[in-house]
């Protein structure tokens, strides 16, 4: 692994030739991607890698520093980007979702690998500064948005029934983000029910987080209601961890890759609402410590809840972090035909 003392070899450095407003409106999907670009052209970008120096100096071009507020901390391990591509076994043609590219270091890894990217940049600065480094290369469209309040499925989904991917058998993308880990919940609530649009997520996350997303163990404090939604949509995958000091700022913590194979609409476990489901989900978790006939009384009857844990197979005593996805879907199933 890359320390924050060591260097390898550096990318050229970052040009603006433009003067444009960081607020300027983004290209549209039609003229971003009207042509593949010229092979040749997107390997001179950043095939090297980003380290140390070419992150501090691509900073120092538009006077920025890494903002606490943001999550912002950059890769400076060009071979943890490629772990990540190839994770989620990007190709050409793909096309692929990067929220927070911060620099550019993934995003480079992605198009060389000849896929099509957006990429969600709340930082305005930031977001021109990977314009200017990409610009010429119509593989990239870079969304100056906040990703909480993107309509992502909207730009997902012009994008592949636009003409220029018609014809290639292209129905879902693919997520590769090194995200902010301060909206990693938000991500993955944003993401993981839209299997019907994105095939798989591959995240670069905080350890703890990762390790707490994918380990559904019963009987853990850790166990809580974004562990039902993970499985109800998804097959999740530890896959490594990337030690903090591959980051610049080093982060206090450890990170993870994770992947979330994204599950279909027909292998979703059956219930009559997701609604009512995680809302009965997360009110039995609201009284963790209490047993389920009790917390979820808002629902029905003490004495109904422990007919449908019976009938369940289940104790009349259990409690949330005791039941597994499918306990959760059986008692849902029951206490609505109440």
């Amino acid at each position: 692994m890359l320390s924050v003392s060591q260097t390898v070899p550096t990318s050229p450095p970052l040009r603006s030739r433009r003067t444009r407003s960081p607020l300027a409106p983004s290209r549209s999907l039609s003229s971003c991607f009207s042509c593949r670009c010229n092979a040749e052209v997107a390997k001179g970008r950043g095939r090297s890698g980003d380290d140390y120096h070419s992150t501090l100096r691509a900073l120092n071009s538009r006077g920025r520093v890494p903002r606490k507020s943001l999550g912002q901390h950059y890769m400076l391990n060009s071979s943890i980007n490629e772990q990540l591509s190839s994770v989620a076994d990007v190709k050409d043609g793909d096309v692929i979702l990067e929220i927070g590219p911060g620099t550019g270091s993934l995003t480079s890894v992605l198009i060389n690998s000849g896929a099509t990217v957006i990429a969600v940049e709340k930082d305005p600065h930031m977001a021109m500064l990977v314009r200017d480094r990409f610009d010429g290369i119509n593989q990239l469209l870079v969304l100056e948005e906040d990703f909480t309040k993107c309509h992502i499925r909207s730009h997902l989904g012009s994008l592949l029934e636009s003409k220029e991917f018609i014809g290639r058998d292209l129905t879902h993308a693919k997520v590769v983000s090194n995200i902010p880990f301060n909206i990693t919940t938000d991500v993955v609530k944003h993401l993981l029910p839209m299997g019907d649009i994105i095939s798989e997520v591959v995240l670069l996350l905080q350890d703890e987080t990762a390790i707490r997303l994918v380990d559904a163990s019963l009987r853990r404090s850790e166990y809580r209601p974004i562990n039902i939604f993970v499985n109800f949509y998804s097959y999740p995958e530890y896959k490594f961890k990337v030690p903090r000091t591959n980051f610049f700022p080093q982060p206090n913590v450890d990170a993870a890759v994770v992947s979330f194979k994204l599950k279909q609409a027909v292998n979703y476990p059956r219930v009559a609402s997701s609604k009512s489901f995680f809302a009965m989900v997360n009110s039995a978790f609201n009284g963790k410590r209490k047993m389920l006939r009790r917390s979820l009384q808002h629902i029905c009857t003490s004495l109904e809840i422990e007919n449908a844990l019976r009938s369940a197979g289940l104790p009349v005593t259990s409690r949330p972090e005791e039941l597994t996805l499918e306990d959760f879907v059986t008692l849902h199933n029951l206490i609505t035909k109440v």
